[in-house]
């Protein structure tokens, strides 16, 4: 290893290092990755050439693996006895039915800002009644807001498989109902916020209403660690994060290559920004709602997200970029780990919220 080579961060500079030997990592996240496998087994890392089938049978067989894992976090979830929760059911574009999980505090006084959430997994497993996802959605409504959750289609998975752009269509359906129920259910502010795919889906949401001439329905958007470029197989040596923080907190290239896969199928979407935000050009961005785009320092995907940051703001669009030091993929929603890290993300939320 060359002089040079020892002063790079991560594995860009030992490609032996991991999350839980790089010394910026936070310690108790150190010591909890510490105890787990970096690959789940049966979950090696897909081969380039990987068909779409076997794509989906990856992202089958990864979703399932964490089904014991939210039967524990179920166990352990808070009351919530504050929070009012319900649910609806709208249609969606092409006949389906939307879930929508509505959690407010149990007593209000006058209209609330409104998150409409987009939950994670790639666009293409997972739920928005899984765990964490609820306790996200519920530690919102705790500090006075409304939260709508978003049950939308999944490219794989249980929920599979549908595609881009069924999704992000069920996402713009879900946005735009709740804009036109902003009296019923006292929204005083509405923005779509997400995680990961969710951040995604919450980036495109926005775009996809620029598009379409409905973009004064969205007052503002929040993406936590978006997954926005598409470029995994082939990492770009603009978004060295990719390599530096690869196969940290299990996010490897390979899987995260897989699950672009089953979103967007053999790829003909890859060059629309509403698939992959970061390739939308500057009349895309033009006229936007304020943006907060929020990113974990250990994260592979931490580059894509800062890119599209600087690309809001030399749009002219109103935007924020954070960075959570010490932390891997979307750790602020690890409660039980670093309690303080997720309060304070929380409060990064509510406040936007708040500001429009």
């Amino acid at each position: 290893m060359t002089t040079a080579a020892r002063h790079l961060p991560g594995r860009l500079g030992d490609p032996a290092t991991t999350l839980v030997t790089d010394a910026r990592t936070d310690p108790r996240l150190a010591a909890v990755f510490a105890e787990s496998p970096t690959i789940l087994p049966g979950m090696e890392p897909l081969a380039p050439d990987a068909s779409y089938a076997d794509c989906l049978a990856y992202c089958a067989t990864l979703e399932s693996a964490t089904e014991e894992q939210n039967a524990a976090l179920a166990a352990g979830l808070p009351a919530f006895d504050g929070i009012a929760s319900s649910t609806e059911t709208i249609e969606g574009p092409d006949g389906n039915a939307i879930t929508l999980y509505l959690d407010r505090p149990g007593t209000t006084d006058g209209p609330l800002p409104c998150i409409v959430h987009l939950h994670g997994g790639g666009m293409v497993m997972g739920t928005a009644d899984d765990p964490t996802i609820a306790r996200w959605r519920k530690s919102i409504a705790e500090m006075g807001l409304l939260v709508v959750g978003v049950e939308f289609r999944n490219g794989g998975g249980r929920l599979g498989n549908h595609p881009f752009p069924a999704g992000l269509d069920d996402c713009a359906t879900a946005a735009r109902w709740v804009h036109a129920q902003r009296a019923r259910l006292g929204v005083s502010a509405l923005v779509v916020a997400g995680e990961s795919g969710g951040g995604n889906l919450s980036l495109a949401t926005a775009l996809k209403a620029n598009r379409e001439g409905w973009i004064d329905a969205v007052d503002g958007v929040y993406a936590l660690c978006p997954y926005i470029s598409g470029a995994y197989a082939d990492p770009p040596p603009e978004l060295p994060s990719l390599r530096e923080n690869d196969g940290y907190g299990g996010m490897h290239c390979s899987m995260m290559a897989g699950l672009a896969r089953v979103y967007d199928r053999e790829g003909p979407a890859r060059a629309d920004p509403l698939a992959w935000p970061l390739r939308a050009g500057a009349d895309d961005l033009a006229g936007l709602p304020p943006h907060v785009v929020s990113v974990n320092e250990l994260d592979p995907l931490r580059d894509e997200g800062l890119a599209y940051y600087r690309m809001l703001t030399a749009a002219g669009v109103p935007a924020v970029g954070r960075t959570v030091h010490g932390t891997s993929h979307a750790a602020d929603q690890m409660f039980e780990v670093v309690p303080d890290v997720c309060a304070e993300t929380l409060r990064s939320i509510v406040g936007f919220a708040r500001s429009l």
